[in-house]
């Protein structure tokens, strides 16, 4: 089994990514942001720990965690995104560990747009970067998402920059061009892991 870690900005292109390896190459995709919201849902560790820390201010009516709200206080106050990542993302490595070692798959692909060095030595063969020019993720994401440019701006903005993504990769890969140029790309280091 090749366990590889995704990684890249917002708007980068990772979805199309992970599309290919897994209609292409089989591959087994683990989501880190999906792990992490199932977390905070009602009987789940993260959850608890959000209601013991932040108390029930944070619940809506139905008792779910008001994300919106939760994420607004998160967003102006630096300290309570530190307490939050401190409590889920350990939640979240245990669960995506637990599901790589229960996997049968040869590939498992799990992606994340932030890197933890940690886990990248404690679970992963490889660290691959998509890079895609931010003038093309700024439009990516003013198309499918409906933001402003501002908004674009300041979400990449708050993301490691492109020299600090590559520093933690082993590969990189341009999602600059086309969906065949990646294709591409990946054909070629799929083709270098089998000669290995």
């Amino acid at each position: 089994m090749s366990k590889i870690y995704l990684i890249g900005g917002v708007g980068a292109g990772k979805s199309t990514v992970l599309s290919i390896l897994k209609t292409e190459y089989g591959a087994e995709i683990i989501l880190a942001d999906d792990e992490a919201r199932r977390l905070m849902e009602p009987g789940e560790a993260g959850y608890d720990a959000v209601v013991r820390t932040f108390g029930t201010e944070y619940l809506s009516a139905d008792g779910t965690i008001d994300r919106p709200k939760l994420a607004a206080r998160i967003f102006r106050d630096p300290e309570a995104k530190k307490t939050i990542d401190r409590m889920i993302h350990p939640l979240t490595w245990k669960v995506i560990g637990e599901k790589m070692s229960a996997s049968g798959a040869d590939l498992v692909i799990t992606e994340a747009a932030v890197f933890d060095a940690d886990a990248r030595k404690r679970f992963f063969d490889e660290v691959w970067y998509i890079r895609t020019d931010p003038e093309i993720r700024i439009k990516r994401l003013m198309e499918s998402r409906g933001y402003s440019e501002e908004k674009c701006r300041a979400m990449i903005g708050n993301q490691f920059t492109d020299e600090e993504y590559a520093k933690q990769a082993d590969r990189v890969i341009d999602n600059s061009g086309t969906e065949e140029d990646v294709r591409a790309q990946l054909r070629t280091i799929m083709e270098e892991r089998t000669k290995r």
